[in-house]
């Protein structure tokens, strides 16, 4: 029996003798299936080639790279407490190298997500680490594609552990979250985003959507909710899902003014002083 993981995605799926007839996740319309068609491979195939990179981002914080990339592609996070560690959108890939990484700087407590896209191989993490709770959102349980005991279902907000809480923002997924680290930023605070809020390549502003790689967007209720929720938090930084994607400071305020020019935009409030159309 084999673990079977999306090539495109990098989500991992149910032991089978035989992959899935297709991924779910890479049918939805906010993601896709590749022009050759649904792929799967497996950690082994991927452990021949590949290799991660866990280094520190900051005071308390590591990210995990793969290269080549898996899947999406995206950057895993762990942020280190004094009650544990907690990885933050697994990648879709590990080995035994890595393990003996994770374990030097303190081993893993908890696993979260910020959505379904960017659970990787959670289940596997999770069990490689003596069976440690994954935090998954409750909204998004029917795509859940490796059912498991080590999963915890949460709504609204949720302590991981004292000083790293989940919010429930919404948007991109109804589940979609960020991860409130208090004592980042040097005590500033700081939020870990995936694709909830996503970090544009301006470095001081953000974007939300429905889809990032269809360009689908949200409506201005959407953005409404997720500026809401994180409004009270106390954040200075920004640390988005894939390498590169951080604001160093003012991240609160890039958060509020980047939904209000969002929801001008797409309700025709404001225009491009070269927009001739009626």
């Amino acid at each position: 029996m084999t673990i079977w993981l999306c090539a495109t995605c990098g989500l991992e799926y149910p032991d089978s003798a035989q992959p899935p007839a297709s991924c779910a996740i890479c049918s939805d319309d906010r993601q896709y299936v590749t022009r050759d068609g649904q792929r799967w491979t497996t950690l082994a195939d991927l452990q021949r080639d590949h290799s991660a990179c866990l280094f520190e981002m900051e005071q308390g914080l590591f990210g995990i790279t793969v290269t080549p990339k898996v899947g999406i592609g995206h950057r895993s996070l762990l942020a280190q407490t004094g009650n544990g560690n907690v990885l933050w959108d697994p990648a879709g890939y590990l080995d035994d190298q890595l393990l003996a990484e994770i374990k030097a700087i303190g081993g893993l407590a908890a696993i979260a997500c910020s959505h379904p896209h960017l659970t990787g191989l959670s289940v596997s993490y999770s069990h490689a680490f003596g069976s440690i709770p994954i935090w998954y959102a409750e909204a998004d349980r029917r795509w859940v594609r490796r059912p498991d005991d080590v999963i915890r279902f949460w709504s609204g907000e949720q302590q991981v552990l004292p000083g790293l809480t989940l919010y429930q923002c919404g948007g991109h997924f109804p589940g979609s979250a960020v991860l409130h680290w208090m004592d980042g930023a040097g005590g500033k605070g700081a939020i870990l985003t995936g694709d909830t809020i996503r970090v544009n390549a301006d470095w001081h502003t953000v974007s939300f959507m429905r889809s990032f790689p269809n360009l689908i967007p949200l409506p201005p209720r959407s953005i409404e909710h997720i500026a809401e929720v994180v409004r009270p938090l106390a954040f200075d930084r920004i640390h988005g899902g894939f390498e590169g994607e951080l604001i160093e400071t003012g991240g609160h305020e890039a958060v509020q003014f980047s939904a209000r020019r969002y929801i001008a935009w797409i309700t025709d409030q404001i225009r491009d002083l070269d927009d001739q159309s009626a």
